[in-house]
Order: structure tokens, then C-alpha cells, then sequence
């Protein structure tokens, strides 16, 4: 029994020793996930910092601190009250994107770098915006995180951290001043639709002018070429007339008998009250008048030599 109980104690000793071995074992492996860093701890003094992978410690006397996040992390803090120099109280949202760059100062330089950081944050900003009034703070933004951001990162740099951007998410003024602001945009908007009115109004004016003035100047023109030619054709109905006179040779007699026939349609118009009759109508006339009376004669003389019929 004794050689039995022997055995058993030798196996409860070899397993003790196997567990004993196997927890150093486990305690002296440990792997580090990506983008994370530890900071081990030798007999309570820093040692070193642990990189992602596989990584041997010495059992019972290295310590890992908890793991850093080495990604840029965002953080969003609550409204801030911040007097402005104006003396207005404007509450300011902000975002933070910052990155933890040395894991060792991050354990040991600042014992809460978020709060760290958010606290400065605070402070930056009530001094920046402490120098400005309500609207260089509501229209320098682009100012206003380029400061916080150099003051940031120059104050965490020895924490380990860096300040990649810091953006104000909102400014909000008191209400009065809210509605003031509203009033004032929507008096410059319609200032603005009123100008926009009166040079469209102005432009259709000019081209309304613009239009009746070519339509005008068309009108002109087409009268122009219309007068220009009744004036070719009368010229050519003048001319035709004067070629068929010449052609045909009239005398006096015949001249004085046109005019007689116009005599009634100049005599038509209500204003006619005067003739002006020729001396070569008058020639004409007196041998017209000698034509017909020697005719007449004629055929009295002709009537008396005829015998009356028995």
C-alpha cells in the first residue's frame, strides 16, 4: 500500500508541476491585437512597451498596464458657455480628433489624458473666443479651430497624444440674439429679391426699348425702299408716257383735248379753287375752236348747194 500510495503522490506532484508550468508558460506568452499597445511594468518600474504580435514576459515579475487604443479616436464634448467680448454668452459644441503617438507618456505623464484633453479644450476655447465678438466668432470657424488645434497639440505633445483637428460643431447665441439675426436675414433677403426684381425689371425695360427701337429703324427703312421704289416706278410710268407721246408725235390740238378731259377730275378735289391753264392750251384751244367753226361752215355751205328733194 505504501508503494501505491508513493505512486499516487508522485502523479498528484507531477500534475501539480505540469499546472505549474503551464500557467508560467501562459503568463510569460501574450499577444497584442493590432493597433494597441502595453506598457510593461518590471518589479513596478517601466520596462518596455509591447508592439502588436507575440510578446515574452518574465512571469510574476513583468506587468502589463491595461492596453492603449494607438487609433485616432473622436471624441464629442457637451455645450461649453463662452463669453464673448461683447459680453454674450454663446454656448460652443466641439469634436476632438486626437491620437495616442507614445503609449509610455500617455500611462505616466498625465494620470486622465481624456479628461486631460478635455479640460484644455475648455480653456482654449474661452480664451479664443473671449477675444472675438459674435460675429467674428460665428464667421471665423475656420480660425478659431486652427488655433485651438496648434494650442492643443503643442499642450499634449507631452503627453504622448497629438491633436490631428478640432471642429466646432455649433455656435449658439442667447435667443434675442436669435431673433435679431433672424429679422436682419430676412430684411437682406428681401433686400435682395428687390434688387433682383428691379434689374430684371430694368433689363426687359432696355430690351423693350431696344426691340421697338430696331422695329422702328426696320419700319423706316422698309418705308424708305417703298418710297424709293413708287418713285422708280412712277419715274418709269413718266417715262414710258413721255416715249409713247414722242413716238406718236401729237400736235397742239390733241394736248389741248387730253386736258380737257381732265379738266372734271381736277375739278373733283374740295380744295381746288384755282386753274392755272397753259398759254399752250390757250393756242391749242383757240385752234380747236377755229377747226370746229370751219367745219361747221363747211357743211352749211354743203347744205345750201343741195337742192331740196321734190
Amino acid at each position: 500500500m505504501n508503494d501505491g500510495f508513493g505512486t499516487i503522490l508522485l502523479v498528484l506532484l507531477a500534475v501539480v508541476v505540469g499546472i505549474f508550468v503551464l500557467s508560467i508558460l501562459i503568463r510569460s506568452i501574450r499577444i497584442i491585437p493590432q493597433a494597441t499597445a502595453g506598457v510593461v511594468e518590471r518589479l513596478g518600474r517601466y520596462h518596455k512597451t509591447l508592439t502588436p504580435g507575440l510578446n515574452i514576459l518574465v512571469p510574476f515579475i513583468d506587468r502589463v498596464r491595461p492596453l492603449l487604443d494607438m487609433r485616432e479616436q473622436v471624441v464629442s464634448f457637451p455645450p461649453q458657455p463662452v463669453i464673448t467680448e461683447d459680453n454674450l454668452v454663446v454656448s460652443i459644441d466641439t469634436v476632438v480628433f486626437f491620437q495616442v503617438t507614445d503609449a509610455r507618456a500617455a500611462t505616466y505623464e498625465i494620470g486622465n489624458y481624456l479628461g486631460a484633453v478635455e479640460q484644455l479644450t475648455t480653456t482654449t476655447l474661452r480664451n479664443v473666443v473671449g477675444g472675438l465678438n459674435l460675429e467674428e466668432a460665428l464667421t471665423s470657424r475656420d480660425n478659431i479651430n486652427s488655433q485651438l488645434r496648434i494650442v492643443l497639440d503643442e499642450a499634449t505633445g507631452k503627453w504622448g497624444i497629438r491633436v490631428g483637428r478640432v471642429e466646432l460643431k455649433a455656435i449658439e447665441p442667447p435667443l434675442s440674439i436669435q431673433d435679431s439675426m433672424e429679422k436682419q436675414m430676412r430684411a437682406e433677403r428681401d433686400k435682395r429679391a428687390q434688387i433682383l426684381t428691379a434689374e430684371g425689371t430694368k433689363q426687359a425695360s432696355i430690351l423693350e426699348a431696344e426691340g421697338a427701337r430696331q422695329a422702328a429703324i426696320l419700319n423706316a427703312e422698309g418705308d424708305a425702299k417703298a418710297q424709293v421704289l413708287r418713285a422708280q416706278g412712277e419715274a418709269e410710268a413718266i417715262q414710258t408716257v413721255f416715249s409713247a407721246i414722242h413716238a406718236g408725235d401729237p400736235d397742239s390740238k390733241l394736248l389741248a383735248y387730253q386736258y380737257l378731259q381732265m379738266l372734271p377730275k381736277i375739278a373733283e378735289g374740295e380744295s381746288n379753287k384755282l386753274w392755272i391753264i397753259p398759254t399752250e392750251l390757250t393756242e391749242a384751244l383757240k385752234g380747236i375752236t377755229a377747226g370746229f367753226a370751219g367745219t361747221i361752215g363747211e357743211a352749211a355751205l354743203r347744205g345750201k348747194a343741195t337742192p331740196p328733194a321734190k
